[in-house]
């Protein structure tokens, strides 16, 4: 089975896309005089114009020029204004493979740049370790990685490349998420746990979906019930502020995962992965279950003061 991409087509396009404005266009392609003058060396209108598109690849988005690359016609227009060659001349250019190796070496030692190394694959994946505890969108930790590629003057590798590293790093950060759950979790804890999971006698559900059940309408019985089912989670003793031990939004999603699984799936998961799913759901639920009791009372308190008044004005 291939493995899922962590990026969509729209989001590995948008990634290292080019400028589309004409502002953002002259931004980041107008050229220096120093720019200039290293163009002007190259021998040939075609060399000087294929020399210039390489430049403006390696400067943003950060990219060294592929393999059949066609450039935007907007970056090819701007640079042969620039340089007073029409664009036309490009395909000269792409079909010297050599040419273009040498260019790119020269423009690698000018403008101070590396190609991604395996220590740096590690590096990097390691700095964003971190963003992966905070979010599992793929979008965020791309163009984090991208954003710390360029600062550090490194060329960007291949999209696959980026997505890959940044797979490795969510599967870290996730994985240290999972850690963080259930560091405090006693063998009392993980036993309370399993017994959520297993089908109660009186029912033909789970004790968890018993504590996730809807409130009802707002009478005395199901506030009793609602009571009965905060009293049930607080008896689980969970440690005192495990809620605030990761960032709110990987709590949020995995309690809201966790809430689309059945008790079965639940304990097929790996044991980390399935404590701390539960650690994340009853956190959820204890917060529900409280502004659920709430609401619950105040409807309850309101019909009654509406039946009041009604009473008093029928007897006025």
């Amino acid at each position: 089975m291939p493995r899922r991409r962590l990026l969509t087509a729209a989001e590995r396009d948008s990634l290292l896309s080019f400028p589309e404005t004409d502002d953002t266009l002259i931004q980041h392609y107008t050229f220096s005089e120093s720019d200039l003058s290293a163009i002007r060396q190259r021998r040939g209108p075609h060399n000087r114009f294929g020399f210039a598109v390489q430049l403006c690849y390696l400067r943003y988005p950060g990219i060294a020029l592929p393999t059949n690359a066609e450039p935007p016609a907007s970056l090819l227009t701007l640079i042969g204004q620039q340089l007073s060659i029409g664009p036309e001349i490009w395909p000269r250019y792409a079909k010297r493979p050599e040419t273009r190796r040498e260019h790119l070496v020269e423009l690698q030692a000018w403008l101070n740049l590396s190609s991604l190394s395996g220590d740096d694959y590690r590096r990097f994946i390691d700095s964003i370790v971190d963003l992966a505890q905070q979010t599992d969108r793929g979008i965020v930790l791309a163009e984090a990685l991208v954003k710390l590629l360029r600062q550090q003057r490194i060329i960007l590798p291949p999209l696959d490349v980026i997505e890959r590293m940044c797979s490795e790093a969510l599967t870290r950060g996730t994985r240290l998420v999972y850690e963080t759950l259930t560091a405090l979790l006693t063998n009392q804890h993980r036993r309370a746990f399993e017994q959520l999971l297993a089908i109660r006698k009186d029912m033909s559900s789970s004790a968890l979906v018993w504590l996730r059940q809807s409130p009802g309408p707002p009478r005395p019985k199901h506030i009793l019930f609602h009571l009965q089912r905060l009293q049930t989670v607080r008896e689980l003793n969970l440690p005192v502020g495990l809620e605030h031990t990761i960032h709110q939004n990987r709590l949020l999603k995995l309690a809201r995962e966790g809430g689309q699984m059945t008790a079965q799936h639940l304990r097929d998961l790996e044991s980390s992965r399935r404590y701390a799913t539960l650690v994340a759901i009853i956190l959820d639920t204890r917060a529900t279950l409280i502004d659920e009791i709430i609401d619950l009372h105040d409807r309850f308190m309101g019909s009654l003061f509406s039946k009041a008044k009604r009473t008093h004005a029928e007897r006025f």
